[in-house]
């Protein structure tokens, strides 16, 4: 019949879905767009690979003594010269990265269980558990983090595993204070009453529709404490109150150096610029995630 408009009942929307990235796309192409991100993830990358490649990259024990090549100036042979005791500089830096990442990795972690429960908890049920919780944080931030740490460790012992129970304690009190506030203004959103509503338990409306809602600047946060627990753990070995000698932390290596800085310099230079680059680079990671991670921030 003539005027008639035949119209598709499922019109094709292709194109428009072609136009839609997914979410991890669409974070990439804005991650990309942010200089610092990049460049955090480069210098964070190669911490990372060091570390997991130690075994190959270092020419030597790490802790095997050579008392005839002793305060050696860098050359071919030790490229970051060798310490008072004849040890690789550069064989001692290069397996330090495995602790540098073992403590940061192990102390964001213990700091993020702690302070998720924590502060799910608390900000879900309020009343007396919110006090209660609330207290204990500001108990814990009453003392200065690194104060903190040596009590922990003048209590159990200098190790790695003790450092990581230190750290991650006083780290637990930042992840809940963040995640307690973030809960607070979620629990009272329509997903979370929609859920209650058909007789979801606690436990999962919490982990189940607050948590994802809530964990972006926990992400972003994770970054700055990994780098903090670089330096904390580097400054307590550096006084002798983290690792233990002669395990190959980049601190030890510098306080093994503070005695010839004069005549060895190389001994404290290069353990001390891993750290600076190492924590630069997830400082700078942290800033890049802010940058992708913060609807408040895009453009």
């Amino acid at each position: 019949m003539h005027g008639l408009i035949r119209v598709s009942a499922t019109p094709d929307l292709s194109p428009a879905l072609e136009r839609r990235p997914g979410a991890f796309v669409a974070f990439l192409l804005r991650a990309r767009g942010s200089p610092p991100m990049v460049i955090g993830f480069a210098l964070f990358c190669g911490v990372l690979l060091m570390a997991a490649f130690a075994p190959l990259i270092a020419p030597y024990d790490p802790v095997a003594i050579n008392v005839r090549e002793r305060l050696a100036a860098p050359s071919l042979g030790h490229l970051f010269g060798t310490d008072d005791f004849g040890r690789d500089v550069f064989s001692r830096v290069v397996w330090g990265s495995q602790l540098a990442v073992r403590l940061g990795a192990l102390s964001v972690v213990v700091a993020l269980a702690g302070g998720i429960v924590l502060g799910l908890v608390a900000g879900y049920y309020g009343g007396w558990v919110d006090q209660l919780v609330s207290r204990l944080f500001d108990l814990i931030f009453a003392f200065p983090s690194l104060l903190f740490a040596i009590a922990i460790v003048a209590i159990l012992g200098p190790s790695l595993d003790n450092l990581v129970v230190g750290l991650g304690l006083f780290g637990c009190a930042g992840y809940g204070r963040l995640i307690r506030g973030s809960v607070l203004s979620a629990r009272q959103r329509e997903y979370v009453e929609a859920a209650r509503a058909i007789g979801a338990r606690a436990s999962r409306i919490m982990l189940r529709h607050i948590l994802p809602n809530v964990i972006a600047p926990v992400i972003i946060l994770s970054a700055t404490r990994f780098g903090g627990a670089l330096l904390a753990g580097s400054g307590l070995s550096f006084v002798g109150l983290g690792v233990p000698i002669p395990q190959p932390e980049w601190g030890a290596i510098m306080a093994t150096g503070r005695e010839y800085l004069a005549t060895a310099w190389w001994i404290t230079l290069f353990p001390g610029a891993l750290i600076a680059v190492a924590v630069l680079g997830v400082n700078l990671l942290g800033d890049g995630l802010r940058d992708v991670l913060d609807p408040r921030l895009r453009d």
